[in-house]
């Protein structure tokens, strides 16, 4: 991909420049790495996402598949009172099924940077909606550790995002993520995601542990475990229909 990092200006313009500090790799080689880390041409996976708050603490356990950028299905397996709610995207499309109640929703853009199941998730951040490549401009910047990228993403005027910004921190020789601070329009720090557990399953390495803290809400925090996955294998047309959203399951 070359040995010059290119870069998009302030948001204003679209013409590109060179990194003064240049990675031995493009910057679009990094970022398109990011997107597609959990993901990649198809990818299964089990997981189990922990919701803490003062208050309460709980844990779902999923099943989530996914083809390219554009398709996601989730099911919720446990524990019995969310067991069989499952979330389906198509493109810029998203549903949720509610089997209890037997309703399907549809997810409105504007809610998309809302909460998913109460977790300090959002829906964009599970169905991945966004990504860096097409929503955001991209820099790299100075950070503390010479050991890694710092990568400032700042969205296009026409993304719908919470963020103002977003600075990933990516470790130079693996390519794996090791956090990201989100900020507000303001410049306020919002929420920080950490990065864990760099795991091999199959064909891929990735970090089996995502860590997620809002800064705004004292002693909160959602941790996603990546219990197995499986990438490029062969995932059935049929998983991402509306037909299999709605399947009742045991």
């Amino acid at each position: 991909m070359g040995n010059t990092a290119t870069i998009s200006n302030s948001p204003s313009t679209n013409k590109t420049q060179t990194a003064q500090t240049t990675p031995k790799i493009s910057l679009e080689t990094i970022i398109n790495r990011l997107d597609t880390l959990y993901r990649s041409d198809t990818a299964y996976a089990e997981m189990e996402m922990t919701i803490q708050t003062p208050h309460w603490k709980r844990t779902l356990t999923m099943k989530t598949w996914s083809k390219g950028l554009d398709k996601t299905f989730i099911v919720i397996e446990s524990p019995p009172r969310e067991k069989g709610i499952s979330t389906l995207r198509k493109g810029n499309e998203m549903w949720n099924f509610f089997p209890k109640i037997n309703k399907t929703m549809k997810i409105p853009p504007s809610m998309m940077m809302g909460s998913w199941m109460g977790s300090d998730f959002t829906n964009d951040d599970l169905v991945k909606e966004s990504t860096r490549m097409a929503n955001y401009y991209a820099k790299l910047i100075q950070g503390e550790n010479r050991d890694n990228y710092y990568i400032e993403f700042v969205p296009h005027k026409e993304t719908v995002s919470l963020w103002g910004k977003i600075v990933s921190e990516i470790d130079k020789k693996s390519l794996l993520p090791v956090s990201e601070i989100f900020y507000d329009e303001k410049n306020q720090k919002i929420r920080e995601l950490y990065f864990k557990k760099v795991t091999t399953f199959g064909n891929k390495t990735i970090p089996a542990v995502m860590e997620l803290i809002p800064t705004t809400k004292k002693n909160h925090k959602t941790i996603i475990h990546y219990t197995s996955a499986k990438f490029d294998e062969p995932i059935d047309k049929k998983t991402f229909t509306l037909r299999n959203l709605k399947k009742k399951r045991r």
